[in-house]
């Protein structure tokens, strides 16, 4: 029969086909899956699949460069190199890698080592970019769509318990969808201090999509400033089904005005808990830095929550200051996938010896504490100012007193 039908009939009738096949294929792993929150464990058997790969390729790399006599590791920095390299501007910079993860970032002198691991890394690029990229992307664009169009039918219903119930597995399905789309595997801890009504979750900021993996377990009002453009419509349509708290570009300047708002946002205890990132930036990952005082001051139960991603699969931080934001999905979306742990703290209140800014920096040593990171006091906003050179001379001070310190000792022996 296919014999007979004309050669453009028939490429329409294998490419509706495989469309068909691949619609079902995402309809029944990975929509529904989302629709009803349940996993069947392809992702884990997934990255466990590539952690052997990763540590067959690195102990080949070693073995490869020992037997070629290449030095594949980076030689140690010098002093000057250590005295700028300080605790502040490193946190602005991808988090290196103790591990070849097939991805062009790594810490490895990368050189040829044999024809295997090439062609190895060739098979990666065209399973990230041909097979997982298009299957992404067609996941993201279906977890947005249904967001809008099912916030905005919920939009229409009466106010009441089946509009909130309705709003919440809305929010809950789309969410989880857009999780799939990046592969995301993330595992979650004492959900039993998931964040409640009338209180303020923060947590550590690494990336754009830290508020997908929480958004993903949990529903929450978002804060944030009213955008044009695909996320203006994507705002516009939630605000129709839940509580979000969107302010104009004038109104973000007016602290008081903010501060307002989410006053009487938590008051009302039957409003959705409140998702806020208080250090105002992306952190790479390796360390929790300044939390603005705005969120501690007005008098809220505090849900501490933190997040630590592991690099091993992606990079999920974004360097603002280097990457757009169509480089930094890109980048996200080739990597092999998104791994990263959820810790839910137990609630925090202020304390009544205690004003916002040392309230502030309670939470932010727990989180940094729970989820294996550096507690620093320097503000995020460096990331995109110069850095001081007062900063720097603190950081020279510092190492001059290590060398110090060094030198005696071992004249003392």
């Amino acid at each position: 029969m296919f014999l007979l039908l004309p050669f453009d009939s028939l490429i329409v009738n294998l490419l509706g086909i495989s469309l068909t096949v691949l619609f079902t294929l995402l309809l029944v792993f990975i929509i529904v899956p989302a629709i009803f929150g349940v996993s069947f464990g392809i992702r884990k058997l997934y990255m466990k699949t590539l952690l052997k790969i990763f540590a067959w390729a690195t102990l080949r790399m070693e073995r490869g460069a020992k037997e070629k006599n290449h030095q594949l590791y980076k030689p140690y920095t010098n002093g000057m190199e250590t005295i700028m390299d300080d605790e502040v501007t490193k946190r602005f910079s991808a988090e290196e890698l103790e591990s070849w993860n097939l991805l062009s970032r790594t810490n490895y002198n990368f050189q040829y080592i044999s024809l295997r691991l090439t062609v190895l890394w060739g098979l990666g690029v065209l399973i990230r970019y041909c097979f997982l990229l298009p299957l992404r992307i067609a996941l993201a664009f279906t977890g947005i769509s249904l967001l809008v169009v099912g916030t905005t039918v919920v939009g229409y219903l009466p106010n009441g318990r089946f509009k909130e119930f309705m709003s919440k597995h809305v929010h809950l399905m789309c969410y989880r969808i857009c999780v799939r789309a990046l592969t995301a595997i993330i595992t979650y801890h004492d959900r039993e201090n998931r964040p409640r009504n009338g209180g303020i979750c923060v947590a550590n900021h690494t990336s754009p999509i830290d508020v997908i993996i929480l958004a993903s377990d949990g529903y929450y009002a978002m804060v944030g400033q009213v955008h044009g453009g695909l996320m203006g419509v994507i705002q516009r349509a939630m605000v129709k089904a839940c509580p979000h708290v969107w302010f104009e570009r004038s109104e973000v300047k007016d602290r008081h005005l903010v501060a307002k708002r989410l006053t009487e946002h938590v008051q009302d205890k039957s409003k959705l808990p409140i998702l806020i990132f208080p250090e105002g930036t992306c952190i790479n990952n390796t360390s929790v830095m300044m939390f603005k005082k705005g969120s501690f001051e007005i008098g809220a139960t505090v849900y501490p929550v933190a997040i630590k991603y592991d690099p091993q699969f992606g990079d999920a931080f974004w360097n603002s200051s280097k990457y757009g934001m169509v480089t930094y999905l890109l980048r996200m979306m080739t990597s092999w996938a998104i791994v990263c742990s959820v810790w839910y703290l137990p609630p925090m209140t202020r304390e009544a010896d205690e004003d916002a800014v040392q309230f502030a920096n309670r939470v932010k040593s727990a989180i940094a504490r729970q989820g294996g990171l550096v507690d620093l006091l320097w503000d995020g906003g460096l990331k995109r100012e110069k850095v001081k050179d007062t900063f720097k001379e603190e950081q020279q001070k510092l190492y001059s007193k290590m060398i110090v310190g060094n030198h005696k000792d071992r004249s003392r022996s």
